[in-house]
């Protein structure tokens, strides 16, 4: 949503407080206070990998539908050229839907589930120079880009506070190729497509409301694991949606205008 909506953002900080014991997490650190009185899966590296953009995920009968992939398999492939970890990363963001016995936020695959989805895919190994390093550093940039969509969502959520202080992400897909709207019309003006798209649906407690996420590249990793920009907003399939992105727009322009003024005046 950009720099402008400090008010949204700072409130959207406050929405969540996850806290999970005994597991591990990534180095995300959500406000613990929850106030609205305050003012305010799967990016990869894909040329290491030689695969086309999205996650690795293959659809079939035996597809959970709220993440779209398949059952968590941990044993190691036939021709696996080295051991992989098998430990899963908990999530900040929380679930929707919680089974008996499930932790109440989204747990990330382990590296080996990561490299046996992405052999289902299609993906082969060999034809690509891979490490045990190389799986880790994309486990932490997927975790890493699914934490910073998470937090945009929360940037638009937060104008809905009142409303609801607790979103949860119900679930969520990867539509590589089939690129929204708005990123074919950047394409017509000159702009990169995006890598990957993700549809995330999240429930404002009680009502589902979906968002596109388009991934493009941003170039070189930084220290957090993070390369890609996104592109996070609510799908225009409800006029809510329509009119928060309206609203946001104006604010943009808004912001954007007095703060050319200002800079004008200070140049004068």
């Amino acid at each position: 949503m950009g720099n402008t909506l400090s008010v949204a953002e700072i409130a959207a900080m406050e929405i969540t407080n996850p806290n999970v014991e005994n597991v591990q997490k990534p180095n995300v650190q959500p406000n613990k206070q929850k106030s609205c009185n305050t003012a305010s899966e799967c990016p990869i590296l894909h040329a290491k990998m030689g695969t086309a953009g999205g996650c690795p995920v293959q659809h079939g009968d035996d597809i959970n539908p709220l993440n779209m992939m398949p059952p968590a398999n941990q044993t190691p492939a036939p021709d696996q050229p080295f051991p992989l970890p098998t430990t899963r990363q908990v999530s900040t963001i929380p679930k929707a839907i919680v089974k008996e016995g499930e932790s109440p936020f989204w747990v990330y695959p382990s590296p080996q589930m990561f490299w046996n989805a992405m052999l289902r895919k299609g993906w082969r190994w060999k034809n690509d120079d891979l490490n045990p390093k190389d799986m880790e550093h994309i486990i932490k940039i997927h975790n890493a880009n699914n934490e910073q969509a998470w937090q945009e969502v929360l940037k638009w959520e937060a104008l809905h506070c009142y409303e609801c202080m607790e979103p949860k992400l119900k679930s969520f897909g990867g539509k590589a190729t089939q690129y929204s709207p708005r990123a074919r019309i950047r394409q017509l003006m000159g702009y990169e497509l995006p890598f990957d798209r993700h549809d995330w649906i999240v429930d404002r407690c009680g009502k589902e409301v979906r968002y596109v996420i388009d991934y493009y590249d941003g170039g070189d990793l930084n220290n957090k694991y993070q390369f890609a920009i996104l592109d996070v907003r609510p799908a225009m399939d409800s006029f809510e949606n329509i009119w928060d992105r309206m609203k946001v727009a104006w604010w943009r322009w808004m912001y954007s205008r007095e703060e050319a003024n200002e800079t004008s005046a200070a140049a004068n």
